[in-house]
């Protein structure tokens, strides 16, 4: 199983869309102080939307769906 999440960042206002086989660790990178990617720069970081999918194949569509001007939208309007 895959989900792929959407991530926000309070005191930036800033969102954070990947996917994953395991949720719990990767939140845990994505929060932790040597975190070297971009998420770094705005943690802390919560959950705020999760999909489960059955493939990697299904879930790295979903996230590039996310990832568009469309998705972002939709993130907005009916998640934010």
């Amino acid at each position: 199983m895959f989900t792929v999440y959407v991530l926000h960042s309070r005191d930036f206002d800033k969102t954070y869309t990947g996917f994953t086989n395991n949720l719990e660790n990767r939140l845990a990178a994505h929060n932790h102080p040597q975190n070297k990617g971009w998420t770094r720069s705005f943690q802390p970081w919560r959950v705020i939307h999760t999909e489960t999918f059955e493939t990697k194949s299904l879930a790295m569509r979903r996230e590039k769906q996310l990832k568009t001007a469309r998705g972002r939208e939709f993130i907005k309007t009916k998640i934010l």
